[in-house]
């Protein structure tokens, strides 16, 4: 296989699945922006984003035994990165009760220089993010999967219906309530 070989997905990830590690290589290449650009707005933090998005196509070259390739590779691959965001999600919730059960105990045994530090980091991190981003990455996944899907990364209702295991009414429902609370979001911060 040559690398500038104008061969589909699909034909690659067969090629892929049989070895060529150039292939997939080819894969990686095609579609790391675009799955970096979704995996970037759902998580909201640019260096998880980059590990997760490396997950992704990680996971996908293991698992490409597994992959049918008469059926689209790109739903395939964004659907293994959303599980890896959702994966981070649960992590960070399971971190969040972690270090709140943990700040209650330690509270009285901080000092105030390590208090200002993370105060200090935290608003070095939420001046990185974009308004818009931040706005995303506070939907419920409800809703931010489908707009994700839809909206950023160009699928029609019925690929993300098929991505989310609903119907495509139902992806047409919550994309137009996730559009409703990120206008209420961005109003509210302006």
């Amino acid at each position: 296989m040559t690398t500038g070989d104008p061969e589909s997905d699909e034909a690659l990830a067969a090629h892929a699945r049989s070895g060529d590690r150039a292939a997939f290589d080819v894969l990686v290449r095609r579609h790391k922006d675009a799955l970096y650009g979704f995996v970037r707005r759902y998580l909201g933090s640019a260096d998880v984003s980059y590990d997760v998005l490396q997950e992704s196509f990680l996971s996908a070259w293991l698992a490409l035994e597994r992959y049918d390739p008469a059926r689209p590779f790109l739903p395939w691959l964004r659907t293994i990165a959303l599980n890896k965001c959702r994966d981070v999600g649960r992590r960070e919730t399971v971190r969040r009760l972690f270090l709140r059960a943990f700040s209650r105990e330690t509270a009285d045994q901080r000092t105030t220089v390590h208090l200002d530090r993370e105060r200090n980091a935290e608003a070095t991190l939420a001046e990185r993010l974009s308004r818009l981003d931040r706005a995303i990455a506070d939907l419920p996944a409800f809703y931010k999967e489908p707009l994700l899907l839809v909206t950023v990364s160009g699928l029609t209702h019925k690929e993300a219906a098929e991505i989310l295991e609903t119907t495509p009414k139902a992806v047409e429902m919550r994309l137009a309530r996730a559009r409703s609370r990120l206008l209420t979001t961005l109003r509210l911060e302006a």
